[in-house]
């Protein structure tokens, strides 16, 4: 029998972006639609916060472990889990981004990308 595999749109990806990090209980989840911005660098970035270095290497592993469960994808690139203050996880449609706290703050990623639509997904 011939095994399927499933197409992950960047929709769905997203959502198991987001389900990962729920997953940790990553605070402040916000998923940015990109899609309509011009030079935008992927569909989606779905950004959330750690209290911890270990809750972010925790955060950034459930991310890594739901995407490729339910569609068999591995990040295309990952940065930061040396320094664990912001680790990204590049899935190339959809980049997720996990903070410390205070390095969101600084960064202002939302900010930057002020004209993106943003959803704030309520915590689990």
């Amino acid at each position: 029998m011939k095994e399927t595999k499933v197409e992950a749109t960047s929709d769905i990806l997203a959502e198991l972006v987001v389900k990962g990090m729920q997953e940790r209980k990553a605070s402040d989840i916000v998923v940015m639609n990109l899609k309509s911005l011009k030079n935008a660098v992927s569909d989606y970035f779905v950004i959330a916060s750690a209290s911890s270095d270990t809750q972010l290497d925790a955060i950034a592993s459930s991310i890594e472990e739901e995407v490729h469960k339910a569609v068999g994808q591995n990040p295309w690139q990952t940065e930061g889990r040396t320094n664990k203050e912001w680790v990204l996880l590049d899935y190339v449609d959809v980049v997720a981004h996990v903070f410390l706290k205070d390095k969101r703050e600084f960064y202002a990623l939302e900010e930057l990308w002020g004209d993106a639509k943003i959803k704030h997904v309520e915590s689990v």
